[in-house]
């Protein structure tokens, strides 16, 4: 008996400990059978949809707001605005400001404080602020990216979420591209957003979005820049099979022999070439009008094995509405 009270008491201590360490959401243990572990953090989640909101002032604004540190990971910087906004954080506030870019755009922003990798792409678009803020989403600062693209720009409250990024910005300007440590925190829980974060390739993006498509129930929306990965296409041809309500918008111009269209088209599949005549650019699937994946990554075997991209998945009914009124915009 007194063998059996002290491995008891043991298992309390060790389960406080990792509530107060750890930060354990422990309403999961009860709910579920498989137990999920996040880390909870308090913040808030903007949204923003390109060209027709200003996303221009929106990204100039928060890296204004900065007054410690900004460190950027753009594929692309052409956007005058933000070029000299980093310019003169850097020269004249005495902040610590870090950009990569990749190597085949360097020549758009080449200073000191600016570093790029040597194959492959590094296409991310985010930025962290102060350790505390972080800006993600698909557009590149472009003055196609801001004004004519279709793009979503998310400005995130979160330093378990920014500490990420910044991991992951740090093993680039550490020379470390297309591989590196697994994220530290994937699951956080925002307030009571529940955001999942991973990094490509090293954190198999791919199957974390397929695991996420597997479990719809009754729909899946997409708007996709480059959709050729065969894996996530046989997912939504199951899932048609099963009756869930599948509708996709692609680019025009990413519809080549290598695209998934025909294929999802031919198996009745609503998949419609979109109509802007620049880009539509956005990277997001829409599940069961609660889960937004988003990010920088488009479905494609590049986007999960070759580049340096970013995920987010986040479950929220409000911000998943949001992405709805945006893809049935762009639907129709």
């Amino acid at each position: 008996m007194q063998k059996i009270r002290k491995i008891f008491f043991l298992i309390i201590i060790i389960l406080i400990t990792l509530f107060l360490y750890q930060k354990i959401d422990f309403t999961q243990l009860a709910s579920s059978s498989t137990v999920e572990y996040y880390v909870q953090d308090y913040g808030n989640i903007e949204v923003y949809f390109c060209p027709q909101e200003n996303c221009e002032e929106k990204l100039v604004n928060t890296l204004n707001s900065a007054q410690e540190s900004i460190n950027c990971a753009f594929f692309e910087l052409r956007l005058d605005s933000v070029k000299d906004k980093l310019l003169k954080k850097e020269k004249k506030q005495e902040i610590s400001v870090k950009v990569i870019t990749d190597n085949l755009n360097l020549e758009d922003f080449n200073h000191s404080f600016v570093r790029y990798d040597q194959w492959g792409l590094m296409h991310h678009k985010f930025c962290i602020i102060d350790g505390i803020k972080i800006l993600t989403g698909s557009m590149n600062p472009t003055n196609n990216g801001a004004h004519k693209n279709n793009n979503n720009l998310l400005i995130i409250n979160s330093k378990i979420l920014a500490k990420n990024y910044q991991d992951e910005f740090e093993e680039m300007w550490n020379g470390t591209y297309k591989k590196g440590k697994k994220v530290r925190n994937p699951k956080i829980k925002l307030n009571e957003i529940v955001i999942e974060n991973h990094f490509c390739p090293e954190d198999n993006c791919l199957e974390r979005i397929k695991d996420k498509l597997k479990n719809a129930k009754n729909e899946i929306y997409f708007m996709t820049f480059s959709f050729t990965h065969p894996s996530i296409a046989n997912i939504l041809l199951l899932k048609n099979l099963d009756e869930v309500m599948v509708k996709g918008v692609m680019e025009a111009r990413q519809v080549t022999k290598h695209s998934q269209f025909k294929r999802l088209n031919d198996s009745g599949i609503k998949v419609v070439k979109d109509k802007n005549k620049a880009n539509m650019h956005h990277k997001v699937f829409i599940i069961d009008n609660e889960t937004v994946i988003t990010g920088s990554m488009n479905p494609s075997q590049g986007g999960n094995k070759v580049n340096d991209e970013n995920v987010l998945i986040i479950n929220d009914k409000d911000i998943a509405k949001l992405f709805l009124e945006e893809f049935e915009r762009v639907y129709e």
